[in-house]
């Protein structure tokens, strides 16, 4: 029999979870209590899976979400996750199907852009996207910073407290809606995400630990930072602790708020080592250090991809760093995104349309999602063949246009 691609049924989804275990290397079982949680919390119009003789042998799954664009528009998303194919059927185009009816199922419903957190690199390309935020992880040897090892707390009048799960889930959603209206990249989190990242929702995939919770307050009182973090138990032969603390999640509504979290958790008796977790790649925290030598480069990779969906609506959302015009030719081969587009922009903000006009630059879908929220550079994608200059200099105009002085930051993994 031929694989099919379809939607899940209700009596299908716990081998849907079975395929998609399978395809992430995990323990292919699930129990009866979590099967029907995750039914509970999931739109299974939007799950898909390919299927060989009545068994689920690839997984697909798109969600609504909220993407952060430059100057703190929340844009609607299609956001795509727990793609797998099962080992015995690779190669056969089985996402290409999926992805190619829910990419049109997302035009269609008026979403500007589709998001997803890229596994591997080469996969996601042919369908539109292109990496548009980065990540980076440190790892601090906290004896070499320079730190003041007295350090007892803030010197500006604020504080740091512990504080516990139910605490945090009534602190996190409004600090993270503050950032998140800042923070090119961000992503929405509903309430399910606190529940799931404050243990009170447990899923097999993710094990709980509890961490420990601190807060920053400011000298007014008012929270402007949380810090999740977790600790090892390493001590050395001669009884020396060498333990590391390594950073889950941390929101900073302002530099004093980071500077202290920072400081904080990097001063925690026994801690020798500090992973900062995922930041973006312009984080403060080096700098923040007396030696920034003392923070090593763990990971620096590719992790927010963004395929845009909509050109006009995309571009007209954000804002820019200068006034200019630009006639810009997408090319997609899906046909989602296809045209030439005149984009106008000032101050007063930007208006984009089709256009009849000679390109400035031309180049596919894939990269104007690499451009989209500021962080890579059209001179470079020029550089290596991937944007074609009509005017001379375009690839210059459009950089001054695209690109921020901060990088994008996407916190969180979906």
């Amino acid at each position: 029999m031929s694989v099919e691609t379809r939607t899940v049924t209700e009596s299908e989804f716990a081998d849907w979870l079975r395929a998609l275990s399978t395809g992430f290397l995990r323990p292919p079982v699930i129990s009866e209590e979590e099967l029907a949680d995750r039914l509970a919390h999931t739109d299974l119009s939007r799950v898909r899976g390919a299927f060989d003789n009545g068994r689920c042998v690839a997984t697909y799954r798109s969600f609504t979400q909220q993407l952060t664009a430059v100057g703190g528009a929340a844009l609607p998303a299609s956001a795509v996750s727990n793609v797998t194919v099962s080992p015995t059927h690779r190669r056969r185009g089985l996402l290409s199907r999926m992805m190619t009816a829910d990419l049109a199922e997302a035009k269609e419903r008026g979403d500007v852009v589709s998001t997803l957190i890229a596994a591997e690199y080469p996969i996601y390309g042919r369908y539109g996207f292109g990496p548009a935020a980065w990540i980076t992880e440190w790892a601090v040897d906290v004896p070499r910073t320079g730190l003041d090892p007295r350090w007892s707390g803030p010197g500006d009048g604020g504080r740091i407290d512990l504080v516990d799960g139910t605490d945090v889930r009534k602190l996190g959603p409004e600090l993270h809606a503050r950032l998140a209206a800042g923070q090119p990249g961000a992503v929405n989190r509903d309430e399910r995400w606190w529940q799931i990242n404050t243990g009170r929702t447990e899923l097999s995939a993710h094990p709980w630990t509890e961490p420990f919770y601190a807060v920053y307050r400011a000298a007014t009182g008012e929270v402007e930072g949380l810090l999740v973090y977790k600790a090892d138990d390493t001590w050395g032969d001669a009884k020396q602790p060498l333990n590391t603390a390594t950073v889950r999640d941390m929101i900073a509504l302002t530099p004093a708020a980071e500077r202290a979290l920072w400081h904080y958790v990097c001063s925690v008796d026994w801690i020798t080592t500090v992973k900062s977790g995922y930041r973006a790649p312009d984080d403060l925290l080096p700098l923040l250090l007396p030696d920034p030598r003392a923070a090593r480069i763990l990971t620096q990779a590719d992790f927010l991809w963004v395929r845009i969906l909509d050109v006009v609506r995309a571009l007209e959302a954000r804002t820019y760093g200068t006034s200019a015009t630009l006639v810009l030719d997408i090319r997609d081969a899906a046909g989602l995104a296809a045209g030439c587009f005149r984009l106008d922009v000032s101050p007063e903000g930007a208006v984009c349309g089709p256009s009849t006009r000679s390109p400035d630059l031309t180049l596919d879908v894939r990269e104007l999602g690499a451009l989209y929220l500021g962080d890579e550079s059209a001179v470079r994608l020029a550089a290596l063949g991937l944007v074609e200059e009509g005017t001379p200099g375009a690839a210059g105009v459009a950089d001054g246009l695209f690109r921020t002085s901060r990088r994008p930051w996407c916190p969180d993994i979906f």
